[in-house]
């Protein structure tokens, strides 16, 4: 089995809900040894987040609900309690072991417990320590807690997400969460190259609301460049037209034409190679500022001949196209399958042994990512990492349960 990139790296995880289990799995995945601290007895508080849960033995649910198991592999779980004192010091101990702290406390919300980057940098002044929150560290909103739909909401992205006559909508999947934990996960790995070459590590803020105002790309640039702010335009395109959802025959396609000849193209094999010449959308820039009326004429071609017959045809005439998948449907595509992005993993708890997990979309050639731990159960490996890191005895770990600690 090859190395992976981050064997040997040790990550002290602080995080709950999902922007920073996000990062942590992704560096996991990596090969880094990511310990997942969480409150005794309650623990991460997506464990909760269900129906669904994972079946257990009996067949009734068990404590794992689907939500946790999404961003928690290839981690080990401890349950220590740091709100109290001999917590903290365990945490400390733990930490003289570990390269990388992630947190996502709001501010100031671990300065009481003598954990923030403040009063541990000159203890560890190697620590990478992230923080991620819902507004940043500093500005005036830093104190609010933050949530990924009011980061959607206050970031823009719903602003141009969802009907032209309807609600502005939020994505269906956590997006400023998600991509918040891919900004901290690349942070992470930037600073630990800086700590490589000068033996020093440092404070990473990120936060929900950056993310999501990164995350607007060409929408944002579009507004920068224009001074007007872009309007939601349903499935279609800013930029780009022919760009968006057609109903055919028996259901709908997407067709994604991303330059004058593929255009030509689709009207080639429509039998409707007028509309190509017509200078209303001969280019793209033409049909942008026509698209109203290009669509028009192209809603009843295309309603005209079923699902396959387009996916099918278009695919050999070199135009980009392809169904609405149900998320059922994705996981029976076949390119879906042969990339692996379905995956099984034991699991202590799961009444067939083992738990379906979406996969890493990564493929390494030489150091591919390797799935270690299934997401683990509450404090499932507090007595190993007790013994393996800190030396603890028999005596020492059943003095710190009995009083609590752990």
């Amino acid at each position: 089995m090859s190395l992976q990139p981050l064997s040997g790296v040790r990550i002290l995880d602080l995080s709950r809900i999902l922007a920073g289990p996000t990062c942590t799995q992704l560096l996991g995945d990596l090969g880094a040894d990511v310990i997942k601290v969480e409150r005794p007895k309650a623990g991460d508080d997506t464990r909760k987040w269900g129906p669904p849960y994972v079946k257990g033995k009996d067949g009734e649910d068990s404590s794992e609900s689907a939500y946790y198991l999404c961003a928690n592999r290839n981690k080990r779980s401890i349950e220590i309690d740091i709100a109290r004192p001999e917590g903290q010091a365990l945490i400390r101990q733990l930490l003289a072991h570990c390269d990388i702290l992630v947190e996502n406390y709001k501010v100031g919300g671990l300065d009481k417990y003598g954990l923030s980057y403040e009063k541990l940098r000159q203890e560890f002044p190697s620590l990478i320590y992230c923080s991620i929150t819902g507004f940043g560290q500093d500005g005036p909103y830093a104190n609010r807690g933050g949530y990924d739909y009011l980061a959607q909401g206050m970031g823009g992205i719903m602003s141009v997400t969802g009907p032209v006559d309807g609600l502005p909508m939020k994505v269906g999947v956590a997006v400023a969460d998600v991509m918040c934990g891919m900004y901290a996960s690349t942070a992470i790995l930037a600073a630990l190259r800086h700590r490589d070459h000068t033996g020093k590590g440092q404070h990473i803020d990120c936060c929900l609301l950056d993310t999501q105002v990164a995350w607007l790309v060409n929408q944002a640039t579009n507004y920068l460049v224009s001074g007007t702010s872009p309007e939601r335009q349903g499935n279609e395109h800013p930029n780009i037209v022919p760009y968006r959802t057609f109903e055919v025959s028996d259901g709908h396609i997407i067709l994604a034409v991303g330059n004058d000849g593929q255009f030509r193209k689709w009207c080639e094999f429509s039998g409707c190679g007028e509309i190509a010449d017509d200078p209303r959308f001969a280019t793209n820039e033409a049909r942008v500022k026509n698209r109203a009326a290009l669509h028009a004429l192209m809603e009843p071609i295309l309603a005209g001949k079923s699902m396959q017959d387009w996916l099918d045809g278009l695919e050999k005439a070199g135009v980009p196209c392809g169904p609405v998948n149900t998320i059922e449907q994705v996981f029976q595509d076949p390119q879906v399958q042969h990339r692996g992005m379905r995956i099984e993993m034991d699991h202590p708890l799961s009444e067939t042994g083992k738990v379906p997990l979406v996969g890493n979309p990564v493929k390494f050639s030489e150091t591919p990512v390797q799935y270690r731990n299934a997401p683990p159960t509450l404090g499932q490996h507090t007595d190993e990492i007790l013994r393996e890191i800190l030396q603890a005895d028999d005596g020492e770990i059943k003095r710190l349960r009995e009083t609590g600690i752990i």
